[in-house]
């Protein structure tokens, strides 16, 4: 899930060492509006690179703190309605005038072949071109051609041409998170929103909409279905239950019914939510409210005139109420299933359904708590129950098994031990990456999703991967593209969505949507290979976490690079562009020669080729000439690892350079702060110098430096289900390191973004925003409303510039994730609902009307500082001009 689930690069070369014990600690449920859903814990403090897929299920429990604890520290909760309350504060804002354009327009491929630097590129392992997550796809069975993707924090977007091009059309909505979309019998495309993967970045909703004209037509806030009932939530599956009138959600506080018929404002009722005694009674809950009645799939029995259903209401994690829950009246009154023959009931976690269309076969693929929680000691861990099917479509089975880890993992899959090492089998993931799907035309034809897609033809008795991981490790793979005999059986990890078309003068296709976007074949394909959906570049969804933009030498223009989750580092560079006489963007496309997770990022303004990436964990690599490999092969070192060791750096990092000597200090944050004054000579880690220790249990969220005085904000614990919060600041200011005596007022939140004031030299001025909710929303200890705060002497005072809360032109009280002073002297501010400028203390106007809601996480000034760039986690980068 990860929220980042990060895509190992292939090991240069055996080593030891490296591997993460695999931790799943007590995940955090928040319960507020647009936010984030879910956390694992895991205290990990292993430093270096990472380059052993087993890590990937490590690292995506880990990100999902990443994620979670800026906005739900101090008290691991956050009240409903807060994003809801923060987006009408913001729709009543003043506007500075100025247009957003958008800069990544162009097709990401990750396979490009001169980006194969061997230690830190997945350039070669098949992926092809690539997107964002999508968590949610639907065809439109009347419209031959339609389909429509639902990005997990970049909207929906429609296509016209079976999948070539496409087109958003739910920009403008105050949630971009996508759970589930569907069309319904009347031709309508209803949108759920709130992302129900279990991903770190996952983002809860504002509710149902519905498009009445979704071929043609574009969401708006008009077009909201029912009251607030689904606020605040996430959404895993919506399904129409044509005969009995009804259309069912199951989301993260149980299953809700509504009639078909209703008016646009008729609300949703909940029908069934076991820990609340709702539809059922008698259940035992076993966990709190946070983690009560999560509703991951519901479907309808084919055949049964409409009133048989079936629920799994399940926490991934285990809890008493934990279950398949059965309907014969059309979701008025539920019985628990007791699932006989190979299906424990109590085993049952997070699973997913599948009817043959004739109702005469259900088929289950089941997540196991009980594997989840445990141990990974052996060094092979899934944690998949299996998959199973009820031949007589019965919810009570009897089942029988038809798929395990091992079998699945025997089926060609690239995740065998000897191929992808130990740590990382086929259903590692199977929390966060399940679906599972059947044939229309065939009860025998079913597709699994996991970290792989496999397809059975014989009802589960064989399978065969056919969406494998990726080439590497495979005996057909060859970093010599010439000696290379993969076939096209790759696509990007991590499977979410499942759909069919059946129009009519055309050849049915199955559709998959995964963190790498969208694919699709016929259904009946026996062959290899698969249709990219990406190549276009318009399914343009990308998850950035930072931009950085640096001048070409060739006088072609800027070189804008980002890091990405689960796609790596993307670098667009002028097409045309040429480096050290090498032609760089012959194809006008973006590239990636960095692998797996992309975090904060580096680039040198006058040479564009010039950058440092992160891994994750402060694992820092430099590249002085774009990561070009001049071989097909890669077999050059373009790419060197200068990660300092840091045993206490967050899952993404922050590390910059002093703003007034970028070519003479870089700074960086983990337990330590630590200087480099080799910066862009850097050869290795032993470049770095530790310049102070925040303590132990303390890791850095944010560092700036400007004339040599360094700024850095701390965490520690970071999230309350480590202990108590703790957060602060420490600075070299007046000449000798020391932590920052913050008052009593300034709020006991994440402080996500530290900027020092230009205009002062000395380096004492300085902007601190805060990340999270105001007292008002944040159910714990901390005070203070605002997200802006401002010291003009060194920190011994501080002053909220955030404004009068019931003014117009006050700072909205949402996530502040960046802060940019620019050289016009405006301070702009990045926030999880858009950006914000200000020229005088406490006063704000939204910057630009056109960009799109997705979540604003990065803030960068270009080489020049005429325009200010930022990084969106779901709707790919933009900029406007300075402010």
């Amino acid at each position: 899930m990860r929220v980042y689930s990060a895509r190992r690069r292939p090991r240069r070369e055996a080593e030891s060492g490296g591997r993460r014990a695999l931790a799943a600690a007590a995940a955090v449920l928040l319960i507020a509006g647009t936010g984030p859903v879910a956390a694992f814990g895991a205290g990990d403090t292993d430093s270096g690179r990472h380059e052993v897929a087993g890590e990937e299920s490590h690292e995506l429990m880990e990100s999902l703190d990443a994620f979670n604890e800026p906005r739900l520290s101090p008290s691991g909760e956050v009240t409903s309605g807060a994003y809801a309350d923060a987006w009408e504060h913001i729709k009543n804002m003043p506007v500075t005038s100025g247009s957003w354009s958008e800069v990544t327009t162009s097709p990401y491929d990750e396979d490009a072949l001169h980006y194969r630097d061997r230690s830190a590129s997945n350039s070669g392992g098949g992926a092809g071109h690539s997107a964002g997550r999508i968590a949610a796809l639907a065809t439109d069975p009347t419209h031959p051609g339609v389909v429509y993707a639902g990005a997990a924090g970049g909207g929906v977007f429609r296509s016209t041409d079976d999948g070539k091009t496409w087109t958003p059309i739910a920009d403008r909505l105050p949630a971009m998170s996508v759970g589930a979309l569907a069309v319904a019998p009347d031709g309508s495309l209803w949108l759920a929103t709130g992302e129900a993967t279990t991903a770190s970045d996952n983002y809860l909703g504002s509710g149902v909409y519905r498009l009445a004209n979704p071929v043609t037509g574009t969401f708006s806030e008009s077009d909201k279905v029912g009251g607030t009932e689904l606020d605040s939530a996430s959404i895993h599956t919506l399904t129409f239950d044509k005969a009995a009138g009804y259309v069912f959600a199951a989301s993260s506080h149980g299953v809700f019914r509504r009639p078909l018929s209703a008016g646009q404002s008729t609300a949703w009722t909940k029908v069934l939510a076991p820990c609340a005694s709702v539809g059922i009674s008698g259940v035992s809950c076993g966990v709190d409210s946070h983690y009560a009645d999560i509703a991951n799939d519901i479907a309808v029995q084919p055949g049964t005139g409409g009133t048989k259903l079936l629920a799994n209401v399940a926490w991934r994690s285990g809890a008493a109420y934990n279950g398949f829950y059965y309907s014969d009246d059309a979701g008025t009154t539920w019985k628990r299933a007791n699932p006989t023959g190979a299906i424990n009931p109590a085993e049952i976690g997070n699973a997913a359904f599948a009817y043959a269309a004739d109702g005469s076969r259900l088929y289950v693929s089941m997540e196991s708590p009980k594997l989840l929680n445990k141990s990974s000691g052996s060094g092979v861990y899934s944690v998949l129950a299996g998959v199973y099917v009820s031949q007589s479509g019965n919810a009570s089975g009897s089942f029988k098994q038809i798929a395990t880890s091992s079998s699945l993992s025997a089926s060609g899959s690239a995740m065998k031990i000897n191929e992808i090492g130990s740590g990382y089998q086929p259903g590692s993931q199977a929390w966060y990456d399940q679906v599972v799907a059947v044939d229309p035309s065939d009860p025998n034809h079913v597709y699994l999703g996991l970290e792989e897609m496999f397809e059975s033809r014989d009802g589960g008795a064989t399978w065969k991967t056919i969406g494998r991981y990726w080439n590497f490790g495979m005996p057909c793979f060859s970093y010599d593209p010439a000696a290379n005999s993969c076939d096209g059986d790759v696509m990007h990890s991590d499977q979410h969505a499942l759909a069919f078309s059946q129009w009519k003068g055309s050849t049915p296709e199955v559709f998959v949507g995964n963190d790498g976007g969208a694919y699709a074949r016929p259904t009946t394909q026996t062959t290899t290979g698969w249709r990219n959906l990406n190549a276009s570049g318009t399914l343009r969804n990308l998850q950035y976490y930072s931009v950085r933009a640096g001048r070409m030498t060739d006088g072609s223009g800027e070189a804008v690079w980002g890091g990405l989750q689960d796609n790596g580092v993307s670098l667009l560079a002028p097409k045309g562009a040429t480096y050290q006489g090498r032609r760089l963007n012959p194809n006008g496309e973006m590239v990636s020669p960095f692998g797996g997770d992309g975090g904060d990022q580096l680039v040198n303004p006058a040479n564009g080729c010039q950058t440092v990436g992160e891994y994750v964990d402060l694992a820092l690599q430099i590249t002085n000439n774009c990561g070009y490999t001049a071989s097909d092969d890669g077999s050059e070192d373009v790419i060197t690892d200068i990660a300092p060791g840091d045993p206490g750096a967050r899952f993404i990092a922050p590390f910059s350079a002093d703003e007034t000597d970028p070519n003479g200090l870089w700074v960086a944050g983990g337990q330590y702060v630590w200087g480099n004054t080799t910066t862009w000579k850097s050869t290795s880690g032993a470049d770095w110098t530790k310049l102070y220790d925040l303590g132990a249990g303390h890791s850095a969220s944010a560092v700036a430096s400007r004339g040599h005085v360094t700024w850095a904000a701390w965490c520690g614990p970071c999230s309350k289900v480590d202990g108590t919060f703790g957060r602060g600041i420490a600075t070299n200011y007046g000449g000798t390191w020391h932590q920052v005596n913050l008052p009593a007022a300034f709020p006991n939140r994440y402080i996500s973004g530290l900027t020092i004031d230009p205009s002062d030299a000395s380096g004492k001025t300085v902007y601190a925003v805060i990340n999270g909710f105001s007292r008002h929303w944040n159910e714990g200890p901390g005070a203070g409303y605002g997200h802006v705060w401002k010291t003009t002497d060194g920190g011994t005072t501080w002053t909220d510039i955030s404004g009068d809360p019931a003014a117009r032109d006050s700072f909205p009280d949402a996530p502040a994730n960046a802060a940019l002073v620019t050289k016009n002297g405006a301070l702009v501010v990045a926030t999880d609902l858009g950006v914000f400028t200000s020229t005088s203390a406490g006063h704000w106007t939204r910057l630009g009307t056109n960009l799109p809601t997705s979540p604003a996480v990065y803030l960068s000034s270009g080489p020049d500082g005429g325009q200010v760039y930022v990084a969106t986690h779901g709707r790919g980068i933009w900029r406007t001009q300075t402010p």
